[in-house]
C-alpha cells in the first residue's frame, strides 16, 4: 500500500440564501492571492481540493465563461507539481439561471463539466458536487439554504438532481479524458437515540448512505429505502439510470465533524420547549451526540470502518477541520491522522487525509445563515496583512512526511472526550478523559491576568501550574521549571527579573510569553500605536515597562511579548470599564483614563493562539473601536460625563499591523455586560436560598 497522502482543501462555498450570495473565497481573500498556491505546496500536500466553481466561471450563462482566475490557479498548481481535485459545485445551488429543483439542473451541470474538461484536459480528479446528501438536507429538508424547501419530496428531488448531475458530468468529462476519476465526498454522520426513538435513528443511519448507494447502483427494489423513495415522489425512471450505468466513485471521500453525530433525545423534560421537535409520531430534541451521550463519539475511525465494510472502495478523509481553539484543532487533526493509520492496518485502502479550510471559513457557526463576520482559522489565519501560518502548518508538514506530530498540548485528548462536553444530563454512563501532559507555568502574583490564564487554560484543557514568587527574583525559576517539567512560561508579573526569567527559559528550551504595557507610548500621537512605532514613555510605569521589554528580548529574542492596555473582565469588577459604568449610573463624572481598556478574556485567548503558533517578538492585542476618550464614553452610553476640571491626559490606543485577532470593543462590552448580569443573577438566586 502506498504511503498516506496529505491533501488540502479550500473552503469555497458560494452559498445562496434568498437572493443573497456569500462567497467564501472573497471573504478569506483567496480570490486575490495567487501566493496561496505556494503556501499550500509548502506543506508537502500531494493534492488540493480546488474550486472550479460553476457560479464563479459562468455566473450569467453557459455561453459566457470567464476562465481568467481559474486558468491562472490551475496552471499554477500544475507547475508546482500539485494535482488539483476540481470541485464544480460546493454547497451551492448553482448560478442564478438554475437551482437544485430545476429539472434541467443535471444537464446544465454536465455542460459546464464538459467545458472544464475541454479547457483543462489534463485534470484527473473531479468532485462535481460536494456532499450532495448534506446539501439536499440543508436546502430542501431544513430550508436553511436556497431553494429553502422543507419537505421530503423536495429533499429527494434535489438529491436526485445532484446525483444525476454528477453522473452526467463525469460522462462529459470522460469523453475528453477517459481516465478521469470521481472523488465523491459526503458528510458521513451517525445517529443515536433514547430507546423509544431507535426506529428513527435506524432510519437516519440508513438514509446517510443514500447518495453513495445511488451512485454505486445499489438502490433497486431490494434496497431498504426503495419504497420510501417511491412514496415521496421519485419514480423508477428517476432511479433506473443509476442501475443501468452506475457512477461508482473511484475514491469515497468521508467528511466527519464533531457535530456530524446526532442524538435524538426523547427526555423532553431536560430541554426547553423551544427545542422540542419531532417526526410527526414522537417528539424529541435533535442535538449533538457529544453534548448528551455518556460515551464517546465514534469519530473518524468508526465512520471509515463503516464505509470500508459497505463499499470496499478506496477511501480518503476529505475534510478534517474543527472550528475551535488552536490546541483543539491540533488534537482533532492528530485524531484523524491516527484513525487513518489504524484503518490502514486493518486493511482499508485509506489513501489520504485532507486538512480542510486551509485559509479558514466564515459564518459556519450559523450554517451560513448570518452575516456577522464570524471566522474560524485553518492552516493559515487570514486576519493579517498576509495569511499567518498557525501551528497546524507544522503538523501538516509532519503528516506529509508520514511522521506523527508531537506537541505538549497533544498529550491531552480533545474536549469531545472531556467532562465539559456534556451540557445536558448524560444518556448512559458518562465516560471522560483527564487533562494530562506537561504544564504551562503561569508565573507571577495572584492578579487578574493570572486568574484569567487559569480560567482559560482550564476551559481549553491546557495543563497549567501557577507559581507565585514571594519576592521579585527570589524564586529559583530553574528549579521550578525542572520540578514541574513545564514546556512554556506565561509571565504575568511586571516585577520579576526579566534577565533571570529569560535566561532560565533559554537554558531549558522553554517558550516564554510575557506582557507589557501600552504606557511605553506617551499618547501624543493622536492616533493608534502600532508595533513598529518607537516607544517614548513619559511615565515611570512606561519607562519601567520599556526597560523590561528590552532586557527580555535581548536575552531571549524568541519571546512572545504582548503589549496591551488596562484590562476589564467579568472575573474582577474592579476595572476601568465597571468604574465608568457605575459613574454613569450614579450621574458622577468619569475618571480620566490613559488607555482604551482591553477585554481580558479576548487578550488571554488571543495571546494563547499566538503562543501556540510559535509567534515571537512584540504584538499588540486590543479590541478595536473607540478612537478617543469621547468615543469611549459614547460606547458606554454617555456623552459629556468627563470631569471638566480634571487635567486632560493623553489617551493611548493600541492597534496592530501584524494581525487583527480581537473582536471589536463594542462586541467585548456586550459580552462583558451579559456575563456580569448573569453573575449578579446567580448571586441573587443564592441569596434567596
Amino acid at each position: 500500500m502506498s504511503p498516506l497522502e496529505l491533501w488540502l482543501g479550500i473552503e469555497a462555498t458560494v452559498n445562496r440564501t434568498g437572493n443573497d450570495y456569500q462567497d467564501q473565497m472573497v471573504l478569506s481573500g483567496v480570490q486575490d492571492r495567487i501566493s496561496d498556491l505556494e503556501r499550500m505546496v509548502s506543506t508537502g500536500a500531494r493534492r488540493v481540493r480546488f474550486p472550479v466553481l460553476w457560479e464563479r466561471v459562468a455566473p450569467n450563462s453557459l455561453e459566457e465563461m470567464d476562465w481568467t482566475w481559474t486558468d491562472s490557479r490551475l496552471n499554477g498548481l500544475r507547475e508546482l507539481g500539485v494535482d488539483p481535485i476540481a470541485g464544480l459545485l460546493h454547497h451551492g445551488s448553482g448560478p442564478r439561471y438554475t437551482d437544485l429543483l430545476d429539472s434541467q439542473f443535471p444537464e446544465k451541470l454536465a455542460r459546464y463539466a464538459g467545458a472544464v474538461a475541454r479547457r483543462h484536459p489534463w485534470l484527473e480528479h473531479y468532485t462535481p458536487v460536494n456532499e450532495p446528501l448534506t446539501t439536499a438536507r440543508f436546502s430542501a429538508l431544513y430550508g436553511l439554504w436556497y431553494p429553502h424547501a422543507r419537505d421530503t419530496t423536495s429533499f429527494l428531488r434535489t438529491l436526485i438532481h445532484q446525483l444525476r448531475g454528477t453522473q452526467l458530468a463525469m460522462q462529459a468529462v470522460r469523453e475528453v479524458n477517459s481516465s478521469a476519476k470521481l472523488v465523491q465526498t459526503e458528510d458521513l454522520g451517525f445517529t443515536r437515540s433514547t430507546h423509544k426513538l431507535r426506529y428513527q435513528a435506524d432510519f437516519d443511519n440508513l438514509r446517510r448512505w443514500l447518495s453513495l448507494d445511488l451512485l454505486c447502483g445499489r438502490v433497486d427494489t431490494r434496497h431498504e429505502l426503495w419504497d420510501y423513495l417511491l412514496e415521496h415522489g421519485l419514480t423508477e425512471r428517476d432511479l433506473t439510470p443509476f442501475l443501468e450505468r452506475p457512477c461508482t466513485p473511484d475514491i469515497v471521500g468521508i467528511n466527519t465533524y464533531v457535530t456530524s453525530e446526532r442524538f435524538l433525545d426523547g427526555r423532553l423534560e431536560h430541554h426547553s420547549p423551544a427545542r422540542h421537535g419531532g417526526n410527526g409520531r414522537d417528539k424529541y430534541v435533535d442535538l449533538e451526540t457529544v453534548r448528551v451521550f455518556g460515551g464517546f463519539i465514534g469519530g473518524f475511525a468508526a465512520r471509515l470502518r463503516e464505509a470500508h465494510e459497505r463499499y470496499a472502495l478506496p477511501l480518503a478523509m476529505t475534510e478534517v477541520h474543527l472550528g475551535c481553539s488552536r490546541e483543539e484543532q491540533m488534537r482533532w487533526l492528530l485524531e484523524a491522522f491516527e484513525a487513518a493509520l489504524e484503518l490502514r492496518t486493518e486493511g482499508a485502502d485509506v489513501r489520504a487525509l485532507t486538512i480542510w479550510s486551509a485559509f479558514g471559513a466564515f459564518e459556519w457557526n450559523s450554517l451560513l445563515t448570518r452575516r456577522e463576520g464570524y471566522y474560524e482559522s485553518g492552516l493559515w489565519d487570514v486576519r493579517a496583512p498576509q495569511p499567518r501560518a498557525t501551528a497546524l502548518v507544522s503538523m501538516a508538514q509532519h503528516i506529509a512526511r508520514g511522521e506523527t506530530p508531537q506537541h505538549p498540548v497533544l498529550e491531552t485528548r480533545g474536549w469531545w472526550h472531556r467532562p465539559e462536553r456534556l451540557t445536558h444530563p448524560p444518556f448512559g454512563p458518562a465516560r471522560s478523559s483527564a487533562v494530562e501532559g506537561r504544564p504551562i507555568l503561569v508565573y507571577g502574583p495572584d492578579n487578574v491576568l493570572s486568574q484569567g490564564f487559569a480560567r482559560v487554560c482550564q476551559w481549553r484543557g491546557l495543563a497549567f501550574q501557577i507559581v507565585n514568587p514571594l519576592e521579585p527574583g527570589e524564586a529559583d525559576l530553574n528549579a521550578v521549571l525542572e520540578l514541574e517539567d513545564a514546556w512554556a512560561v506565561v509571565d504575568v508579573s511586571q516585577d520579576s527579573d526579566p534577565e533571570v526569567l529569560a535566561q532560565a527559559c533559554l537554558e531549558r528550551g522553554v517558550k516564554l510569553l510575557s506582557f507589557s504595557s501600552a504606557a511605553v507610548f506617551d499618547g501624543q500621537k493622536g492616533s493608534p500605536y502600532f508595533e513598529s512605532d518607537l516607544p517614548n514613555p513619559s511615565s515611570v510605569r512606561g519607562k519601567k515597562a520599556l526597560e523590561r521589554e528590552t532586557l527580555l528580548l535581548e536575552t531571549l529574542p524568541q519571546t512572545l511579548l504582548v503589549r496591551t492596555s488596562d484590562l476589564f473582565g467579568p472575573w474582577d469588577l474592579e476595572n476601568p470599564v465597571q468604574a465608568a459604568l457605575e459613574a454613569i449610573h450614579s450621574g458622577q463624572p468619569l475618571e480620566m483614563l490613559e488607555t482604551l481598556p482591553a477585554y481580558l478574556p479576548d487578550v488571554v485567548q488571543s495571546a494563547l493562539e499566538l503562543f501556540l503558533d510559535d509567534e515571537k517578538g512584540i504584538w499588540h492585542l486590543s479590541n478595536p473601536g473607540p478612537s478617543s476618550l469621547k468615543e469611549f464614553t459614547r460606547a458606554l452610553g454617555a456623552e459629556e460625563t468627563m470631569d471638566s476640571s480634571a487635567t486632560p491626559k493623553p489617551f493611548i490606543i493600541l492597534s496592530s499591523e501584524r494581525a487583527w485577532m480581537m473582536p471589536s470593543f463594542e462586541n467585548a462590552l456586550e459580552r462583558y455586560l451579559e456575563a456580569t448580569t448573569q453573575q449578579k443573577r446567580e448571586v441573587l438566586e443564592v441569596s434567596r436560598g
